[in-house]
């Protein structure tokens, strides 16, 4: 089974997570000059700003870098085709099947990464013959599953023969250690990279994740059966509320419309969508993007065991 570094031909087995409005080409270039994989998150975009943003990570970078794509977004079949014509090395899918489409991405080249949140899915996703999976477990922040990472990433390495990546829940070297413990080659993170010098998020949602302490994630959505985790506010706790009393899907789909964007442009704490996973109360400083994964790998036992 190929090595993660091998494959994606990065310094560090880590692959930066596809944060919707966060990952731009600011953040990418930033993971994948540190020694990472960055990833443009191309979320609700249209396929002309992703181009935009593929461009403008190709002038600060030289290094391997890649583009999530969330399949049930409307602009999703024109990006499908726009990532093989800018040549984009690796794709991570979300939100979706990307069986229509891997084939067509392996003929141009494309390392194919979708991510995952069941045995079942990841078992689907191999037939159609990807490179690797992402194993995402409910700690993570934003959309989620409903396994933890940590019962979810044996389970899966154990029922595929391709590399498993796993998310959730990971911030420091004890993190990755555990995650090859269980049978994982790789790590994706994000909640701790929205604490880095390089993330371009407004000062307060920054400052949220830092003051986080263990249980002041809480997850909305469920009844949407769209599940998001998200930091306590006062927002996500009028939707709970909300929804415990069976208010119509629609209105609370008006009470989170444009909720991300005014956390990380405006900073709004009180209406703002601060996604971020469990994780968070490990999060207590803001460090540049080499800074958090020297950490990461340097002091990880597992990461100098395999990588000598």
């Amino acid at each position: 089974m190929r090595d993660i570094t091998e494959l994606l031909n990065t310094k560090y087995p880590v692959i930066q997570g596809g944060m919707a409005n966060i990952a731009d080409h600011r953040l990418a270039s930033a993971v994948s000059n540190a020694g990472g994989l960055g990833l443009i998150g191309s979320g609700g975009w249209d396929m002309e700003r992703v181009r935009e943003e593929v461009r403008k990570t190709r002038e600060r970078t030289d290094k391997p870098f890649g583009v999530n794509i969330m399949l049930m977004s409307p602009h999703a079949e024109d990006i499908t085709d726009m990532v093989i014509e800018e040549k984009v090395p690796v794709v991570t899918t979300g939100a979706g099947n990307p069986g229509p489409h891997v084939k067509k991405w392996k003929e141009a080249g494309i390392i194919v990464i979708p991510v995952v949140p069941s045995v079942a899915l990841a078992k689907r996703v191999v037939r159609y013959g990807v490179d690797a999976v992402v194993v995402e477990g409910t700690e993570a922040g934003g959309h989620i599953g409903e396994l933890s990472t940590f019962a979810l990433v044996p389970q899966v390495a154990d029922a595929v023969d391709v590399p498993v990546i796993a998310a959730g829940g990971i911030a420091d070297h004890r993190g990755v250690d555990a995650a090859f413990a269980l049978g994982a080659k790789g790590v994706q993170v994000g909640t701790v990279l929205l604490a880095s010098k390089e993330c371009p998020i407004h000062e307060n949602y920054k400052q949220k994740v830092l003051k986080a302490k263990d249980t002041d994630t809480i997850v909305t959505g469920r009844e949407t059966k769209a599940p998001v985790r998200v930091l306590k506010n006062k927002m996500a706790k009028k939707y709970l509320e909300l929804s415990r009393r069976g208010v119509d899907l629609m209105e609370l789909e008006r009470l989170t419309l444009g909720s991300l964007w005014k956390a990380v442009c405006d900073g709004d704490l009180d209406e703002g969508s601060f996604m971020a996973g469990q994780i968070s109360g490990l999060v207590t400083s803001i460090r540049s993007v080499e800074e958090i994964f020297q950490d990461m790998f340097e002091n990880s036992r597992a990461y100098k065991e395999t990588h000598p």
